[in-house]
């Protein structure tokens, strides 16, 4: 890898400062990366080299935290968000992604942002950060995964009421759900046949209409179409099943329908260590899966396991 990661500082009022600095303690020598964000928001007495050139970090990273700085318009109070940082945490993203398309940065880690600062002060109009970076990279759909050493899952659903599940889950977005995530797991994770299990979306996969019809009515024949294309891929499987030991052997990704389904599993598996990648944009993207933790902020309790996978998996990525 001949170019560091880009690591977006984030809320600067959360735990995103302070684990950078904690980071960058355990893979100085191993995982080059640059902080972009402003130095007076990192733990005092850190030991800061401000560059000005992204492939100055190589160097920089075995002496100091190697930083891109970015003046925001106000200091920063752990746990407490100021709405007039919020333009500043937009623009480092803004500048990551730059940095990224333009070859300067490898791969882009963010880490995490409150998106109540964002709309209070800066009238922030995406859902969150994957959506903006999507609009960023100009493209129209991307794909969450969660990852770690023992399981990887793709929510083909997100961040919506239960009870919406069923009417935003059609056959179009399973579909290209399923067919981003195989592309990067060839193109970004070097499998050159991913094999896909999918979750059913009722208790027992529907147990043959019983506990509910859209496994037979369209998602084991959208199934076996993919299947017919090339895919290796299995299911509608129940979800209770899906997650032992025994059943992650089968698979390389499991496929499910809505957040909970996904995230119970990995964050039970793996909580600390379990790294958010964004499929189906034209960069490598990741991210540690936690938020801001404005309760503990500034305490020196925050745990940096996430963020190390998350900058580990980013320089694999990219050097494959």
């Amino acid at each position: 890898m001949t170019a560091p990661i880009a690591l977006s500082c984030g809320e600067p009022a959360g735990i995103g400062p302070e684990l950078a600095l904690r980071a960058w303690q355990v893979l100085r020598d191993s995982c080059p990366f640059v902080w972009i964000g402003d130095p007076r928001h990192l733990p005092p007495d850190s030991p800061v080299a401000e560059l000005d050139d992204p492939a100055q970090a190589m160097d920089a990273s075995a002496t100091a935290l190697p930083v891109l700085p970015h003046r925001f318009a106000a200091p920063a109070t752990p746990g407490i968000a100021d709405p007039r940082n919020a333009r500043g945490v937009i623009e480092v993203l803004e500048r990551a992604v730059g940095l990224v398309q333009s070859g300067a940065a490898a791969a882009l880690c963010t880490a995490p942002i409150h998106k109540k600062a964002l709309i209070d002060g800066a009238q922030f109009a995406y859902p969150g950060h994957t959506e903006f970076l999507a609009a960023l990279a100009g493209v129209e759909r991307v794909v969450m995964m969660l990852a770690s050493d023992q399981l990887r899952v793709v929510p083909a659903t997100i961040h919506i009421a239960l009870a919406q599940v069923p009417q935003v889950l059609t056959p179009a977005l399973l579909r290209a759900t399923i067919e981003i995530t195989a592309r990067d797991l060839t193109r970004r994770f070097g499998l050159a046949r991913p094999r896909i299990a999918v979750a059913g979306l009722n208790p027992h996969a529907g147990e043959g209409g019983a506990m509910g019809g859209e496994e037979l009515d369209w998602i084991a024949p959208l199934i076996a179409e993919l299947a017919a294309e090339g895919l290796q891929i299995t299911g509608p499987h129940p979800a209770d099943t899906l997650f032992h030991a025994a059943a992650r052997a089968r698979y390389d990704v499991a496929v499910a329908m809505y957040h909970d389904q996904a995230l119970i599993p990995i964050k039970t598996l793996d909580f600390d260590r379990g790294v958010n990648v964004t499929l189906g944009l034209p960069f490598i993207r990741t991210s540690p899966d936690h938020g801001t933790a404005f309760d503990i902020a500034g305490k020196g309790l925050a745990n940096p396991s996430s963020l190390i996978e998350a900058l580990k998996l980013a320089q694999r990525m990219a050097a494959g």
